[in-house]
């Protein structure tokens, strides 16, 4: 048996990166590739190996540039509206001895004849009286309407630079100085080898062919994505358990025609976490563990010219969390592609914004945060994500990434940050932000909005009513979802409205009236029927946060019966949304929890019914009556939305749209 991996110490990322470049240097590594010929109708997209210069002018010789007539500017000089002058057409250069003042037809695009330097418009003649003459009543200019022979480029002049990214119109450019194909820096081969006993394939999971315990395969989808959009050519290999044997050959084997090699997973200190033994054992392991987050237990390493490629390869042992999989391609192996396809590193739009609630990072890593990003009013606001490295759906949501330097411990509420951006400013005009109470109909209503209102977006960050409340009180949301009981009168909102946005001028609108209760498993094996069974000691639940709509009314259920929460096992379980509780039902980890009936239904679990309850849309005036928000609140009475959300279990759209009053 091996022995566990011992870090070899958390290296600054910086200086982690100079140590892997000087190793690349010394193998030669570090310099952009050779050039390939390729035919230009396939160069779109690649990066040119070396300068290109015209070879013919264009255009290549004098052109006319209207429909009109070729003449001599010397001819036309002193007409006038009360002085026309007259000229004779003329078919071939052979007539020009018996004309005084020719004039050729020509169209647009024609080479012009020799003898002629300037072209008449054709709706600027007239016919005069004899066969062939032609009145003008202006004068034209030496070249006046004539494209100079090289106006666009001249033979031998520079058209394209090197280490160029060839666009579209630089095709036409390529092509019009003289050549059908251009030299352009090969593209980088990567492998990326996904190792874990544990994962099946993507195919394997559609087919229904996942157990217990095994995990689907997509950061090697993620990682060949990314290579191929940085100008990459990615080779995704089989999944190999983890098996010392086994990985060494796909190593040693990825490393013969691959010019970098990604070992996704394995990387950590597990017992049988092997890739750093294998890196050791076919080269030199230069860096294990970077001083970052996500993707930590980073691996740098050469494979030595000794092994069965014959030659020195980088690797990369890539960590298997996939947010942490997905930024160690971000910050590392683009880097790296750029420099050998002779590009600057990529350079995101960036855009500064207020963080909108505190972050705190660990002291000695540049700690990297993922965040939705709005503008709401005159203020961009950039909204943490889950720092899960396993949150794949942070990746997703993820309008943009900031970095926080190492030993600055964080961020505060309202801090300033930079955030470099995955769409553009544009986009993030059009985003519609909402912070509170989770609801399933709000992932709905953000696919309706896409599809009624293109280029539109809603982002919903979850963090319970209350939440909500106080993100609109900071000025950092467009409106917040909430259904906060006020137990005193049986009303929805208001109360919380008062006490959180005094004086603010708000509207409420309701989203929804749904369904409450406890979500249970299949068949309800434990006969859970109201809330008094919580208290059972065969009973555990999980519990939404503090401040969520669901827990205040899970509270005041259990006043209403004085039932001690203390007695409640896992009351102190939180999680955020309902169908996180649902899915702690599902795998066993909770007896049940409250949340709404969709979202039991969504996971195949059962139902225990508690209520019914309002679920408003709290919105600030002036967003309510902005532009911005007019689609969203047309989707309240959008026949077709409107049937989808009944179609859904527990939910009643007989109120939807409605702006409610208080004492509603």
């Amino acid at each position: 048996m091996r022995k566990r991996n011992v870090y070899l110490h958390d290296i600054p990322m910086d200086e982690a990166w100079a140590h892997f470049t000087s190793a690349l240097e010394q193998a030669g590594l570090w310099s952009p590739f050779p050039g390939e010929e390729v035919p230009l109708a396939e160069a779109r997209g690649r990066v040119t190996a070396e300068p290109v210069w015209a070879k013919v002018s264009a255009p290549h010789y004098h052109a006319s540039a209207m429909d009109g007539y070729a003449v001599r500017s010397r001819d036309t000089q002193g007409a006038s509206e009360t002085n026309p002058v007259a000229l004779q057409t003329v078919e071939s250069d052979e007539d020009l001895e018996r004309v005084e003042r020719p004039a050729k037809p020509v169209n647009t695009g024609h080479a012009m004849p020799p003898w002629a330097n300037a072209v008449i418009m054709i709706e600027n003649v007239q016919p005069g009286e004899r066969p062939g003459e032609l009145l003008i009543r202006q004068s034209v200019a030496p070249w006046q309407h004539v494209r100079q022979m090289g106006e666009d480029m001249v033979a031998t002049e520079l058209v394209l630079p090197a280490n160029h990214l060839l666009r579209p119109v630089d095709l036409g450019a390529v092509a019009g100085s003289g050549y059908a194909t251009v030299r352009v820096r090969r593209r980088p081969r990567v492998a990326i080898i996904p190792t874990g006993s544990e994962l099946v394939s993507a195919e394997q999971a559609a087919r229904g062919e996942i157990r217990r315990g095994q995990i689907i395969e997509y950061n090697s989808l993620v990682l060949a994505a990314q290579i191929e959009s940085w100008g990459g050519v990615a080779t995704r290999w089989h999944i190999v358990p983890d098996d010392y044997e086994q990985l060494r050959a796909a190593v040693a084997e990825a490393a013969r025609e691959h010019d970098l090699v990604l070992i996704n997973a394995g990387s950590s200190a597990g017992t049988e976490d092997y890739t750093v033994h294998v890196v050791r054992e076919l080269g030199e392991v230069l860096v294990h563990g970077v001083a970052v987050r996500p993707g930590h237990p980073v691996i740098f390493g050469m494979l030595g010219a000794s092994n069965d490629a014959g030659r020195a390869v980088p690797v990369v042992g890539v960590p298997g969390y996939p947010v942490s999989a997905a930024l160690t391609g971000e910050i590392f192996v683009e880097r790296l592609i750029s420099r050998w396809l002779g590009l600057p590193p990529a350079e995101p739009p960036t855009i500064k914004a207020a963080i909108s609630r505190k972050v705190v990072s660990p002291p000695g890593d540049d700690d990297y945060v993922r965040v939705t990003v709005g503008q709401v009013g005159d203020r961009v606001i950039a909204t943490p994500l889950s720092r899960g490295a396993g949150v794949i759906s942070s990746l997703v949501r993820a309008d943009g990434i900031v970095r926080i330097p190492r030993f600055s411990e964080g961020l505060d509420a309202g801090a300033e940050v930079t955030v470099n951006l995955y769409r553009s400013p544009a986009q993030i005009a059009r985003t519609i932000v909402a912070i509170g109470s989770h609801d399933i109909i709000l992932d709905l209503l953000a696919q309706y909005l896409a599809e009624r209102a293109p280029g539109m977006r809603l982002s919903s960050a979850n963090v319970g009513s209350l939440g909500g409340l106080v993100a609109l009180r900071r000025g950092e949301a467009h409106f917040a979802g909430s259904h906060l009981l006020d137990p005193e009168t049986g009303d929805y909102n208001w109360r919380y409205i008062d006490q959180y946005l005094p004086g603010r001028d708000v509207v409420l609108v309701t989203l929804v009236r749904r369904e409450q209760g406890l979500i249970v498993p299949p068949g309800n094996p434990q006969g859970i029927t109201s809330i008094d069974d919580l208290t059972r000691e065969d009973v555990s639940i999980v519990n939404r946060q503090r401040g969520a709509g669901t827990r205040i009314l899970l509270d005041y259920e259990l006043g209403r019966r004085g039932i001690d929460p203390a007695s409640i096992q896992g009351y102190g379980r939180e999680e955020y949304t309902h169908l996180a509780v649902a899915a702690a039902v599902a795998s066993g980890t909770a007896s049940t929890g409250m949340g709404v009936r969709a979202a039991a239904r969504a996971l195949e679990l059962d139902f225990v019914t508690i209520g019914w309850e309002r679920y408003d849309l709290v919105i600030p005036r002036e967003h309510y009556e902005s532009d911005l928000l007019q689609p969203l609140l047309g989707l309240l009475h959008d026949e077709a939305f409107r049937a989808a959300v009944a179609s859904l279990p527990g939910y009643d759209v007989e109120p939807m749209g409605q702006v409610v009053e208080r004492g509603a």
